[in-house]
């Protein structure tokens, strides 16, 4: 294994390689950008580079690295402390922009690091964010003549319109460069709880927003989490859909009681995408107010845990697919969906595929929404809460095979020894379990998977060439127990709390392995083309307990991919910090990397004067930086 000294490395990250081991291919360009979060607006995160290729990966080396700024913000003030550092770069031009934890955005010369220059929207000014509390994935990048723009939704819902040169804040945008967007939602919001993270998406001359907020409520009136378009030179708001459907809208008659009026979050918190083509944004939505109880939300709840398609200069609705009617699990929509191209029985289908929490891709035609092989309604099992109606059927795709295990029961315990399977099932058995989408319980139930996932916000990756989508998952049941709250502080009739931990055996897992994977897929036939534990996970805590060597049972903590001409590169927060290097047509591990910190953000390759490179965000608190690879 290779160390790199003093650094901390990030993500998922996927690289190309060719079998010109000397130079680079023919066809590589000098210069290379990536101007958007996933670098196209499809949300691909692939780019045809092969400079860096299987041959010489080992000699993969710091070019140079970045000190985010927020350390020295954080040295002077101890009463913030950010998280992870997310943030995935832009490269436009000779220049890469990066959004930090504490809302501050940088540009940096492509080539040697430098910063160019810093603005700070001053965000970690009111306080904690909401949710995850100081953390940022990213800016967006627009350009109409010689106006460029960087586009910064801070924590604190604000938009910000920075001159991509200077980095001022453009004056004719809002006010004195910012829109206040807890305005124009049609209700009151108050700001502690409505929040920004993720990159926006921008098509000509709309930027396209949705918005992060407070998802453990004690009060059923929440924000809504509207998804609004807003005019990129001026300001203005051009359009807003509403994501709990209104009078006289589509899915208003699934707003039972009048609670469309009260309801809140059903919101956009992670990335979109774009097919600039159609002119259509696919917005992956989350689940409404109370995330495990909905006896005040009866109905199916539409726009919720929804993938709406809409006309992006517009706001119209184009089409819809609800992945969970009325839900009650916390599988929002977690990741942009992928816009593949793919041949299906000859037929050539423009389609968009979208990951979920539930171990789910969803495929379906991206001009139609009609799903490209069958989706089934199948009975699911009823509530046993008082005031509660679950829906009695779900949404099964019947292609792909779901990429995580769904529901719990013996067979899928831990079964080390024998003693670890009694004493796994003997937990099991202080809960309700079941299939997929058994729902919460008094008694507390336990669901797989979990709210984190399966997928997470760091989505897939797409080859266009091989048609193949490759998704990171995780495999982590939790207990969801239901509670009456004090009736002085919530108007909920039931919230979550008692049990909210799931420990097996032995403080093991009560599963078995993997406990993360990669699943490489081929999406012209759903069928897979390989699954791989990702990581070596608890592999040697288990040896040491005088278990028979598993192999490789996969990391829990995983990041976004990146994907170049054969090579996948993939980074875990396992027993080591790891950058792994598979080769993503067949997922044989190719090299390691040893890194002297987990990985957080989502990483990116751009080339410059001819020379290829790799770029991600690393580390977090008093210790964030952005380092770059390349070949000596």
């Amino acid at each position: 294994m290779r160390y790199l000294s003093g650094l901390v490395l990030a993500n998922l990250i996927f690289i190309g390689g060719c079998t010109n081991i000397a130079s680079p291919s023919s066809q590589t360009p000098q210069n290379y950008d990536w101007p958007a979060y996933a670098n196209d607006p499809f949300s691909s995160k692939y780019a045809p580079l092969d400079q860096i290729n299987k041959g010489n990966i080992k000699q993969l080396q710091v070019a140079w690295s970045w000190n985010s700024v927020d350390n020295a913000l954080v040295a002077r003030r101890s009463n913030i402390m950010p998280l992870a550092f997310k943030s995935t770069p832009i490269k436009v031009g000779n220049k890469l922009y990066i959004s930090t934890s504490l809302g501050q955005v940088a540009a940096i010369d492509a080539i040697t690091g430098q910063q160019l220059w810093v603005f700070d929207t001053r965000s970690w000014e009111s306080g904690r964010p909401t949710n995850l509390g100081y953390n940022h994935r990213g800016v967006s990048y627009w350009k109409n003549g010689d106006k460029e723009r960087i586009f910064m939704p801070a924590n604190d819902a604000w938009l910000w319109s920075i001159d991509a040169q200077t980095g001022l804040p453009d004056t004719t945008f809002g006010e004195h460069g910012k829109i206040d967007l807890t305005q124009g939602l049609g209700r009151t919001v108050e700001r502690s709880f409505y929040s920004m993270i993720s990159a926006p998406s921008i098509l000509n001359n709309i930027v396209i927003i949705g918005s992060s907020i407070w998802d453990g409520p004690q009060n059923k009136e929440a924000a809504p989490g509207h998804v609004r378009g807003f005019d990129t030179t001026t300001g203005e708001q051009i359009w807003i859909f509403h994501s709990i459907a209104q009078p006289g809208e589509t899915g208003h008659e699934t707003w039972k009681d009048n609670s469309w009026q009260y309801t809140g979050n059903t919101n956009v918190w992670s990335l979109m995408s774009v097919d600039p083509e159609l002119g259509y944004v696919y917005l992956p939505f989350g689940t409404p107010t109370n995330d495990w109880y909905g006896g005040h939300r009866p109905g199916d709840n539409l726009f919720g845990e929804s993938l709406v398609c809409l006309d992006a200069q517009t706001g119209k609705l184009v089409w819809f697919f609800q992945a969970a009617h009325h839900g009650l699990w916390d599988y929002d929509l977690p990741a942009a969906p992928n816009l593949i191209d793919i041949t299906v029985d000859g037929k050539a289908i423009k389609a968009v595929a979208q990951i979920s929490k539930q171990g789910f891709v969803y495929v379906l035609d991206r001009v139609s929404g009609k799903p490209v092989w069958p989706i089934e309604e199948r009975a699911v099992p009823a509530s046993s809460i008082p005031g509660e109606q679950a829906s009695p059927t779900q949404p099964f795709p019947t292609r792909p095979a779901p990429f995580e295990p769904q529901g719990i029961s013996e067979d899928k315990l831990i079964d080390f020894t024998p003693a670890l399977r009694a004493e796994a099932i003997e937990i099991m058995n202080k809960f309700e379990y079941g299939e997929l989408y058994t729902p919460p319980s008094l008694k507390g139930t336990i669901v797989l998977p979990g709210w984190a996932g399966g997928a997470n916000w760091s989505g897939a990756a797409f080859d266009p060439k091989s048609a193949l989508l490759y998704i990171p998952s995780r495999t982590a049941p939790i207990v969801v127990q239901i509670v009456e709250p004090d009736e002085n502080t919530s108007n909920f009739r039931y919230v979550r709390g008692g049990t909210t931990r799931l420990r097996g055996p032995q403080r093991l897992p009560l599963i078995k392995p993997p406990y993360g994977r990669i699943s490489a897929i081929n999406m012209n036939t759903g069928e897979y083309q390989w699954v791989q534990p990702n990581g070596e996970g608890i592999r040697s805590k288990l040896i040491e307990r005088g278990i028979a060597d598993p192999g490789p049972v996969g990391s829990f903590s995983f990041t976004g991919p990146l994907l170049t001409s054969t090579l996948l590169f993939i980074a875990v927060a396992d027993v080591e910090p790891q950058l792994r290097i598979l080769d993503k047509f067949t997922g044989e591990l190719i090299h390691e990397i040893v890194l002297p910190a987990a990985p957080a953000g989502t990483p990116m390759t751009y080339m410059a004067n001819g020379k290829q490179y790799i770029s991600l965000a690393i580390g977090g608190s008093r210790d964030a930086r952005l380092i770059t690879l390349a070949l000596p």
